[in-house]
């Protein structure tokens, strides 16, 4: 039997030295939320990180990952930024600009380096859950070296 195919995120962090752990679970095709993902996993939803991209009205992207559970603050992610005003992307940009798809989108192995931010919640957490760049994946490590590894900076994000 063949061993499971690593992502390209696990490729990432083994490259690095990283040391994390894969969790699978079923992502219903990117419609699992945060608390059915933790869930099935057995941990709190508050250490289930979501990656949402967003837009300047220019089309500049920016990245931002924070608890699944909680909802960005635009003029917080704009402030953190330095621009003016952000707007989620829309979906049919994700793909094409990142190489994921909905639900299955990680901050790390993105198409493109983008300006990225972590909320402030995660900085003081031993590890913290992102996806493994598919549906249905994610992997555990710990936040700063993932920071540091992006890079990302911490910042308040959300409401």
């Amino acid at each position: 039997m063949k061993p499971p195919k690593k992502t390209n995120v696990e490729r990432i962090l083994e490259a690095a030295g990283l040391p994390y752990a894969p969790h699978t679970f079923d992502g219903r095709d990117g419609q699992a939320e945060a608390a059915e993902i933790a869930a099935q996993l057995g941990i709190p939803p508050s250490i289930v990180f979501k990656t949402l991209v967003t837009e300047t009205e220019r089309h500049e992207a920016y990245v931002f990952v924070i608890p699944a559970d909680g909802r960005l603050d635009l003029k917080k992610a704009a402030k953190a930024a330095g621009v003016k005003a952000l707007a989620m992307l829309p979906l049919a940009k994700l793909f094409p600009l990142t190489g994921y798809r909905h639900g299955g989108c990680s901050p790390l192995g993105m198409k493109k380096r983008l300006p990225t931010f972590i909320d402030a919640s995660a900085e003081t957490l031993p590890e913290l859950y992102v996806s493994g760049g598919q549906i249905g994946l994610n992997v555990s490590l710990a936040p700063k070296p993932l920071a540091a590894l992006i890079p990302a900076t911490f910042a308040p994000l959300t409401q």
